[in-house]
């Protein structure tokens, strides 16, 4: 029962649907109620309460997932009334996060929003919770079962945030050494499921998981990539994002979202065959400036376009559809390709090529003496060159490379022959 019109409901319930399938559940039916307020005892009114119980049995479900938060009052009373096990959108989502994390940084980020999301349900769980406890390390003998287990989360809750601290300081150190060597990054966002994984393939020439289930990628990648311009730039693939996206998963997931934030440019993929193509991408811009990352430059992919007739690839058409005339995307460049088919690859690198601050290509003659074999393997990675001769012990070397390295070598350069 989410709280808006009939067809934002239906579209919703779909997504559920779609959820509970990557989830692994076999959706039997499904009910929308219209109501002026929730319930307080069953979110639903009574009536519709028999209606969902009648329905669970004569399909023989297991399982009531609401697409709405429930609170552990309701929660009990409708498992009570349906004589089955009731979820909401939120513990489904974090129920397919704890089945795809693979990293431990991944499953401890599950686990943090996991123990946010339970710990004010431990309350009022019936004769189960109400079991005394005692020994060292409770207040007595007293001390409910409850009382021991909030103190365990909390404790537990703890040492995550102080993992996830330390995880969050080693990606900081990586990104310093990142910024070290002058590569701009640069993040792929969109809509779970919009395609993201397949471009992030596409142009990297990686091989991660891309699969048509939704939140398929939840731990970030990074891998270089080439430009046209010979530049060489470091792209991330991302957790996909989704519409009422749990704050808890939000929260839990900071240190990954942190290469969001942190890039250069952001890739918001779209998947222009969606239905609800417009909703989706203001989901993901709601998401960008909840994590602060609004303001950073954009360029609106439209992914899937395979899918659509020739007629509908208006590019020009379609940003404006998806952004509308105001907001700090709304200036955002974009274009059309397919991740799955390669159509409209080399017009994406030449349009990130122009829109990552240029570093400009820059001739000159190196003279590097022993000892500096880091710096000579940075000429040779983000460089050309174009002749090496030895001086004595000194490697000389004619190169082309970024003004932004060539900066950083001020020290070793003998001539400069040229510019461009």
């Amino acid at each position: 029962m989410p709280p808006f019109g009939p067809a934002e409901a239906a579209e919703s319930l779909e997504e559920l649907a779609e959820l509970a399938a990557s989830a692994g559940a076999v959706v039997a039916g499904r009910v929308i109620q219209s109501r002026a307020a929730p319930e307080a005892a069953t979110l639903i009114g009574q009536g519709k309460v028999q209606e969902l119980a009648q329905l669970g049995q004569s399909l023989g479900a297991g399982l009531c997932i609401f697409d709405h938060d429930l609170t552990p009052t309701q929660q009990r009373n409708l498992e009570k009334e349906l004589a089955c096990r009731v979820i909401d959108r939120t513990q489904l989502i974090l129920h397919i996060f704890a089945r795809r994390a693979r990293t431990r940084e991944g499953r401890l980020q599950v686990e943090l929003a996991q123990l946010n999301y339970m710990l004010p349900r431990l309350t009022g769980r019936g004769v189960q919770m109400s079991r005394q406890a005692g020994g060292i390390g409770t207040r007595g003998p007293g001390e409910t079962q409850l009382e021991t287990d909030r103190r365990r989360i909390h404790r537990r809750i703890k040492k995550i945030e102080e993992h996830l601290e330390n995880v969050r300081a080693g990606r900081a150190l990586h990104r310093r050494k990142r910024h070290a060597v002058p590569l701009p990054t640069i993040a792929l966002v969109g809509y779970t499921n919009a395609g993201k994984s397949t471009l992030f393939n596409r142009l990297a020439q990686a091989a991660v998981l891309a699969d048509a289930r939704m939140f398929a990628t939840l731990d970030p990648t990074v891998r270089p990539v080439t430009l046209p311009s010979r530049r060489r730039v470091l792209v991330s693939d991302t957790v996909g994002f989704i519409g009422n996206l749990p704050t808890t998963l939000v929260k839990a997931f900071r240190a990954t979202l942190e290469e969001v934030t942190d890039a250069t440019l952001i890739l918001h993929v779209v998947d222009v065959s969606a239905p609800h193509a417009s909703a989706q991408t203001g989901h993901v811009l709601k998401v960008l400036a909840e994590i602060d990352a609004a303001a950073i430059p954009q360029l609106l992919v439209l992914n899937k376009v395979d899918r659509l007739p020739e007629a509908e690839t208006d590019v020009e058409a379609y940003r404006q559809r998806l952004l509308g005339g105001s907001g700090a995307a709304a200036d955002s460049r974009a274009v059309a390709i397919s991740a799955l088919t390669g159509q409209g690859i080399d017009r994406l690198l030449a349009a990130v090529d122009e829109v990552l601050p240029f570093d400009v290509i820059v001739r000159v003659r190196l003279r590097l003496p022993p000892g500096e074999g880091a710096r000579i393997s940075m000429v040779h990675d983000l460089g050309r060159v174009l002749e090496t001769s030895y001086a004595g012990d000194c490697c000389e070397m004619d190169v082309e490379i970024p003004e932004s390295l060539r900066q950083r070598l001020t020290a070793f350069i003998v001539t400069t022959p040229a510019a461009r």
